[in-house]
C-alpha cells in the first residue's frame, strides 16, 4: 500500500499531461452546459434585470466561493449585488435581505442544509429565487422560481470528490448572466471605469487633463519680448522643461523647450541675454484642451515624440501645461 504522503517524481511531460486532462474535462463541462442552455437562462436574466433591489448570492463551501465571485462580477458590471453566507443568514444576516431582492443560490447537490433552511423564510418574504445546481430534482431546485442546470459528467479531480468541473461550470454560468445583463443595460466602458476608479481602466477613462495640468502660478509663461535667459529662468523655476510664450491676453504664441535651446546652440553662438525667445520658439506647438482625457495627452506625446503639452481653451488662450512625468505619476501611462 502506498503511504498517504508519498510523492511521485513526475516528468515535465507527465505534469503537462495532467494539467491538460483537467482543462479538457472542464472545457467539456462548459461546452455541455452551453449546449443545453434554454429558456430558463433567459427567464433568469429577465428576473435579474427587473430586480428593484439587489442580487443576493449565497452558497456553502466551494459553491460559496463561486457565489461570492459572481456577486463581485455582477456588482462591477452594473447589477447591484452582494454575498451572504447561508450559515450566518440563519443567525441574523437574513435581515440584510429585503423583499425586493433576488436571491441567487448555488449548491451542486442542491441539498445543502444551510441553504435549504433559509429558503422557506425567503419564499414567505416574497423573494424571487434563482438556483444553480447539478440536480434538477433537488430540494433547492424545487424551492426556486428558476433553476439553472450546472450538472457535469465528471469532476476533473481523479477521485471524483473535489469540486472542480462543477465549480468551473457555475462560475462560467455566473459570468454569462453578468455579461448578458451588462449588454441589456447598455453598460459601457465608462460605467465600468466608474466602479473601478483605482484600476488602470478607471484611470484611463476617468482622469482628465484638467485633473493633472499645472496652472496659475505653477504655469511657466513669458512674453514674446522676454530674452532666452528669462525663458530659461522660468523653465528652471517651474520645472516642466518648457515655457509657453503668450501675449497680454494669454493668447498662445509659441513654446520654448530644452530641445529648442539645444538646436539653436548647434546652429551657432546664441546671446542668451539679448536674443528674444520669440526668435527661437516653436510657433505651432501641440496643444490639448482641459476637458479631454489624460490618456489622449499620452497618445499625443507618444505620436509626436515630445515630453510636454500646453493646454488651451477654445479661443487658444493658455490655461495649463503638463508633461510625461505628470502622466506617469497619475499612472495613466
Amino acid at each position: 500500500m502506498t503511504a498517504p504522503n508519498a510523492e511521485k517524481m513526475l516528468s515535465d511531460d507527465a505534469w503537462i499531461k495532467a494539467g491538460r486532462k483537467v482543462l479538457s474535462i472542464e472545457q467539456q463541462a462548459i461546452g455541455d452546459m452551453a449546449a443545453r442552455l434554454d429558456a430558463g437562462f433567459a427567464s433568469a436574466c429577465r428576473l435579474l434585470l427587473a430586480c428593484k433591489g439587489r442580487v443576493v448570492c449565497t452558497g456553502m463551501g466551494k459553491s460559496g466561493h463561486i457565489a461570492n465571485k459572481i456577486a463581485a462580477t455582477l456588482a462591477s458590471t452594473g447589477t447591484p449585488s452582494f454575498f451572504v453566507h447561508p450559515g450566518e443568514a440563519s443567525h441574523g444576516d437574513l435581515g440584510m435581505i429585503l423583499d425586493s431582492d433576488v436571491v441567487l443560490a448555488l449548491s451542486n447537490s442542491g441539498e445543502s442544509d444551510e441553504i435549504n433552511m433559509i429558503m422557506p423564510v425567503l419564499k414567505r418574504q416574497g423573494n424571487v429565487i434563482i438556483s444553480m445546481t447539478g440536480k434538477p430534482q433537488s430540494r433547492l431546485a424545487q424551492f426556486s422560481d428558476v433553476h439553472l442546470d450546472v450538472s457535469v459528467a465528471e469532476e476533473a479531480c481523479p477521485l471524483g470528490l473535489a469540486p472542480t468541473s462543477s465549480t468551473t461550470a457555475s462560475l462560467a454560468l455566473g459570468d454569462a448572466l453578468a455579461v448578458a445583463l451588462l449588454e441589456a443595460r447598455g453598460f459601457s466602458s465608462e460605467d465600468f471605469a466608474r466602479s473601478h476608479p483605482a484600476g488602470s481602466l478607471g484611470r484611463r477613462l476617468l482622469v482628465r487633463i484638467e485633473d493633472l495640468m499645472h496652472q496659475g502660478d505653477d504655469l511657466p509663461t513669458v512674453p514674446a519680448t522676454a530674452s532666452v535667459t528669462d525663458a530659461l529662468l522660468e523653465m528652471s523655476q517651474k520645472r516642466l522643461g518648457m515655457t509657453a510664450i503668450v501675449d497680454e491676453h494669454r493668447q498662445l504664441l509659441g513654446v520654448f523647450t530644452d530641445g529648442d535651446l539645444r538646436r539653436a546652440v548647434n546652429r551657432g553662438p546664441v546671446n542668451l541675454n539679448e536674443t528674444p525667445v520669440s526668435e527661437l520658439m516653436a510657433r505651432h506647438p501641440k496643444t490639448v484642451q482641459a476637458g479631454h482625457l489624460a490618456v489622449e495627452a499620452a497618445h499625443l506625446l507618444e505620436r509626436h515624440q515630445i515630453n510636454g503639452l500646453l493646454v488651451v481653451d477654445e479661443q487658444q488662450r493658455l490655461v495649463g501645461a503638463l508633461n510625461i512625468h505628470d502622466l506617469l505619476r497619475a499612472r495613466v501611462v
